[in-house]
């Protein structure tokens, strides 16, 4: 150890953790987290142990989940009491450090190091009873990981599951990590292990002491990060939640929002409601990060292939007002695809990125004056008071209303934003 002190914290199955201690009576019985079979989500979002003792995996689909395990119980989730019971988690590891970074809401890496002394306990110690506060205070087990760097304490988290606290010293590095399947190092996925395996890497100790020539001609330049993880060698700082965004302190690249709807789309109106439903929610987002957008994107996927395909273009004029990024998306849908009964199409993306912050001066040309621009955004801003006062649906865009499928619908309530990589920093 050489002298921080990091643990990474993992609440255990967590959506299906969540659910057996809303729901006891699902406590002992084999259940999954699934999505909305009817919406076409129909895969497994978490699992409990007793699933996952069944063969049941991440992804399956329910359908092969049955299959595996015939007296399944599949709940749909929800979201906002996971997120609460993830903000309550957190309010725990805040009594331990003001230093906390999520990694999505099941996760966290805690930087205790100056913690210690006035505490007057080790990080062990603060790992041992922060795992015995969730369970007496949330009804929710833990897994821990601790140790000087946040790649082995993760590791630490991972070895023993579940209800466990795991000490990553050079001595368990030397016994347990480096000898681990180098798949189990953070970040290295199936392709990457298929390259490391077949240049006889197999192991987390042989990619500590590979050759800096194989992994960049293998690997690039990333095959050299892989390589300072596997020995320790990571000194990334333990980053601030921002309250404000409830996210770590970090670049926002883009915006986007996807859907996989209902129903196959086969007509334009309905294509048309849905991209502008998407692109509203993209643009309000912007606002509230304080960013305007300069490329607009969208994707189309096709509901026989399941392929997809997309275009983008580049504005004159950053811009977050709704009606710009809605006519861009939609005039690039119609470039994309033509939307009949003999093309279905299964899902819709829009992105804004080549992010500007709001506080940025714009150039306007003689064709975008300034009063048109003023008056759109008094608009946008006003349609944003009212649905922070009364709902995202309160105040619902032409295109929309003539779709009754998104009436009900609120993409940007529904969006979920997924855990931000370890490199975005």
């Amino acid at each position: 150890m050489t002298g921080r002190a990091i643990l990474h914290c993992d609440i255990n199955c967590c959506y299906a953790q969540i659910e057996c201690q809303a729901h006891p009576e699902l406590r002992g019985v084999p259940l999954v987290v699934g999505g909305d079979e009817e919406a076409r989500h129909g895969i497994v979002l978490a699992r409990n142990l007793l699933a996952k003792a069944a063969g049941i995996k991440t992804a399956d689909t329910l359908v092969e989940a049955r299959r595996k395990c015939p007296g399944l119980v599949v709940v749909r989730p929800d979201y906002r009491m996971y997120m609460r019971a993830s903000g309550l988690a957190r309010a725990i590891y805040y009594d331990y450090s003001d230093r906390v970074e999520p990694f999505g809401p099941d996760e966290a890496w805690l930087d205790v190091g100056g913690s210690c002394g006035c505490l007057g306990l080790t990080p062990l110690q603060m790992a041992e009873e922060i795992s015995e506060r969730m369970k007496a205070e949330l009804g929710l087990t833990i897994s821990v990981g601790v140790s000087d760097n946040k790649i082995y304490a993760k590791f630490g988290s991972d070895w023993k599951k579940p209800d466990a606290v795991t000490l990553v010293d050079e001595e368990f590095a030397r016994e347990h990590l480096l000898t681990a399947p180098v798949r189990e190092l953070l970040y290295v996925g199936e392709a990457t292990e298929r390259k490391l395996r077949s240049s006889g890497i197999l192991t987390i100790g042989d990619l500590a002491c590979a050759s800096d020539t194989l992994l960049k001609r293998r690997l690039g330049k990333m095959g050299l990060v892989l390589k300072m993880f596997a020995r320790g060698e990571d000194s990334s700082e333990v980053k601030r939640l921002d309250p404000g965004r409830n996210d770590v302190c970090r670049e926002v690249k883009s915006y986007g929002n996807g859907i996989t709807f209902p129903r196959d789309i086969v007509d334009v109106s309905t294509a048309k409601a849905v991209t502008w439903m998407l692109s509203e929610a993209v643009a309000q987002r912007m606002r509230e990060g304080g960013a305007r957008a300069r490329t607009i994107a969208v994707a189309v996927r096709d509901a026989g292939t399941l392929a997809s395909s997309g275009r983008q273009s580049t504005l004159r004029t950053p811009t977050n007002i709704t009606s710009e990024v809605a006519g861009m998306a939609w005039n690039l849908m119609e470039q994309v695809r033509t939307f009949s009964p003999d093309a279905p199409v299964r899902g819709l993306h829009v992105r804004a990125s080549n992010l500007v912050p709001t506080n940025e001066d714009i150039q306007l040309s003689l064709f975008d004056p300034l009063p048109r621009r003023t008056e759109m955004e008094a608009l946008d801003a006003a349609v944003d008071d009212l649905r922070r006062r009364f709902g995202n649906n309160a105040v619902v865009w032409g295109p929309k209303a003539w779709c009754p499928d998104t009436l009900a619908m609120d993409a940007k309530r529904d969006n979920t934003v997924h855990p931000v990589s370890f490199f975005h920093r």
